[in-house]
């Protein structure tokens, strides 16, 4: 079975985004830096990466950059080699990467707003192993609708009724992993989001990959997201850390 040292994989964490849904929290400070406990997000998912063995990271940065500069520094503190590539306008989450310097062959691209317990050296592994360009985490979310759902035909005719049905769905966790040859479809300083180059990279015959595995996993993007995340944090800490047990 293949595999990949994340000693010598770059971490890719893109912190550039406004975090409007949290507002007005980040009015004064960004999204990464959102406190859970006594740690900002990006502190815990740093923390994270280092225990699992990585040392190269570039943030991304854009909105309120010199705030995640001052707290992150040059990570040293957590055994990190950090670096900074910083976007004056908004490029979406994709094209930054057409910026980073020194990115290795694959390397990690994931959302500064994550709290998670995904184990990123075994989805570098499964990238690895089946030879992907692009590799997507994904979760499985259910999602529950509190009404009566109706189905019909174009003509009106009922089908069939469903009374608050759950769905369940794979979403993208916003992390990825990615060959450096996906970097072919990024055009330095044009607008691109990280959907848009999957579906370039499908169309184009390229193979993208899903990883699942069986863990927790939360998106910091709205308020009761964060107040589940407060939550979740305070009970078992070191579980999202990466500590040893």
């Amino acid at each position: 079975m293949a595999t990949v040292s994340t000693r010598d994989v770059r971490a890719v964490i893109l912190a550039g985004g406004r975090g409007t849904r949290l507002r007005p929290l980040t009015t004064v400070f960004p999204k990464p830096l959102v406190p859970l406990g006594d740690k900002p997000v990006i502190e815990i998912l740093l923390r994270r990466l280092a225990n699992l063995g990585f040392r190269d990271v570039t943030l991304c940065t854009g909105y309120l950059h010199e705030l995640i500069m001052a707290v992150c520094g040059d990570g040293s503190r957590w055994g990190l080699n950090i670096a900074y590539s910083h976007e004056e306008g908004v490029l979406g989450t994709a094209a930054p990467l057409a910026s980073v310097q020194g990115l290795t062959d694959p390397f990690v691209v994931m959302n500064g707003d994550l709290l998670t317990t995904l184990n990123f050296a075994h989805l570098l592994d499964d990238h690895a192993r089946t030879g992907a360009d692009l590799t997507i985490g994904v979760f499985r979310r259910e999602v529950k609708i509190d009404l009566g759902v109706v189905e019909s035909d174009a003509d009106g005719r009922f089908l069939d009724y469903r009374e608050k049905p759950t769905y369940q769905f794979e979403v993208s966790m916003g992390v990825n992993v990615l060959s450096r040859r996906v970097m072919n479809h990024i055009e330095p300083g044009r607008y691109l989001d990280m959907p848009d180059l999957v579906l370039k990279i499908h169309r184009a015959g390229g193979q993208v990959r899903c990883y699942r595995e069986d863990c927790f996993w939360l998106d910091i993007g709205r308020m009761d997201d964060y107040a589940l995340a407060q939550e979740q944090f305070e009970r078992n800490a070191s579980m999202f850390l990466g500590e040893p047990a």
